[in-house]
């Protein structure tokens, strides 16, 4: 199967394009390349007018609350609620809606953005800058009954943390391998400070792959396995929920399970995941939950922004207990 390539390396600053005030060089998709992380922006002309989604560094794809061009400028604002005070009881006394700004303009076919967010004090502001490029229209969805692979690595071997790695530079350790399981278990003690318990990723890096896994929710926990560090497949204790882009098996927050197929908290569940040309299948207890469906960017957490390039799978460790076992991967091989 023939793939993409397609560099994600940014060019130098060019002199400033002049578009007269035209919102079509705006429109589609944008990987926003930002500090230490990875974000994205969709600006859609519909019926006359102009909307947006927006996601910051982590969480969930959101529609923006305004964007409008101001020159040869585009404008997106968000608004957070930030609860002042409350009262005796506990209830919201004060209010405050502030608004973050984010201006974005051409250099080239790049974007250089900036982003505006007010302190809650309202004593200062954080500016943050970055840049952007165009994501490629995606390709059709690729045939998966001709797709062919190499052979499979196991790539935990159930007695230590050979091969994985912990992500960032002051976390706290919380994974271990016990009766061949990967465990995490990220302990907080009463009375102590805050621990941040880090993420594990693989040392070695993927292009598109299969990967078979199993795993273990336990009540009221979350994780996530990020294909490529960038597409979370979201691990969480949501049996009974009903269907949402959140829920067990799911692109965190962009495509939601077409059923409910996960068991009660506590029990092993099996994850069959397929990646190909930007298009992601979800098998999961032997249901297909997601079915070749295309990957309109990367998902809250991404360890970059650019999807053209190999990378690890890594496991959400900072949210709450979790074990896998059986990680087996199949990388898929070019014809």
């Amino acid at each position: 199967m023939k793939s993409i390539i397609l560099t994600c390396t940014l060019v130098a600053l060019l002199p400033l394009f002049a578009f007269g005030g035209e919102i079509e060089p705006f429109l589609g998709r944008w990987a926003l390349f930002v500090p230490n992380g990875a974000s994205w922006l969709e600006v859609k002309q519909t019926d006359g007018y102009l909307d947006a989604d927006l996601l910051w560094y982590g969480g969930s794809v959101v529609p923006v609350a305004d964007v409008y061009l101001d020159g040869e400028t585009l404008v997106v604002t968000r608004v957070n609620r930030d609860v002042m005070s409350k009262d005796e009881k506990g209830n919201d006394e004060r209010v405050q809606w502030r608004t973050e700004l984010y201006r974005f303009m051409f250099y080239g076919d790049q974007l250089v953005g900036k982003q505006i967010n007010p302190a809650r004090n309202g004593e200062s502001v954080e500016v943050t800058t970055f840049t952007g490029r165009k994501i490629p229209d995606l390709p059709p969805a690729p045939d998966l009954s001709k797709v062919q692979y190499g052979e499979p690595s196991k790539l935990f071997d159930g007695s230590d943390l050979t091969g994985w790695e912990l992500m960032g530079e002051n976390s706290v350790n919380g994974w271990t391998a016990v009766d061949g399981a990967l465990v995490n278990n990220p302990v907080q003690e009463p009375g102590k400070p805050h621990k941040n318990y880090g993420n594990l990723r693989t040392i070695e890096e993927f292009n598109d792959f299969n990967l078979t896994l199993q795993v273990n929710v336990p009540k009221g926990s979350n994780s996530g396995i990020y294909l490529r560090g960038i597409y979370e497949v979201q691990v969480a204790d949501t049996y009974g929920r009903e269907l949402d882009s959140h829920n067990m098996g799911a692109i965190y927050s962009r495509i939601a399970p077409s059923s409910s197929a996960e068991k009660p908290a506590g029990e092993w569940q099996d994850l069959d995941i397929t990646l190909c040309d930007r298009h992601v299948t979800v098998i999961l207890n032997g249901t297909t939950i997601i079915d070749n469906q295309p990957l309109l960017g990367v998902t809250g957490g991404a360890i970059t922004a650019c999807e053209f390039k190999p990378g690890p799978i890594y496991l959400q460790g900072d949210h709450g207990e979790v074990s896998y076992r059986n990680i087996v991967l199949k990388p898929i091989v070019e014809e």
